[in-house]
């Protein structure tokens, strides 16, 4: 079953995470805003990435002087998709 997320980001200046997960793996990912290279680059290497594997690759990923990172907003919308059990 593909449970869809939509995750509002903090701290960054992409605005949402649009993403798509069956079975543990990530099946599509769209950033909302940001830096379009960056955010579709990052977007285009988890998709089949395993959630597990995403979360322990891009947690704690800082932007320049910024406590927090696109790709470390995607770690926490996966969190907590997780902590919800959105994502099993």
């Amino acid at each position: 079953m593909t449970k869809h997320i939509e995750y509002r980001t903090s701290g960054t200046c992409s605005r949402m995470i649009v993403l798509d997960v069956e079975d543990d793996v990530i099946t599509d990912c769209k950033f909302i805003g940001g830096c379009p290279g960056n955010t579709f680059g990052v977007a285009t290497l988890v998709k089949g990435m395993p959630v597990s594997e995403a979360i322990a690759k891009l947690s704690g990923i800082r932007c320049g002087g910024k406590p927090t990172s696109c790709p470390d907003q995607l770690a926490c919308a996966l969190k907590t998709a997780k902590e919800t059990e959105e994502v099993l």
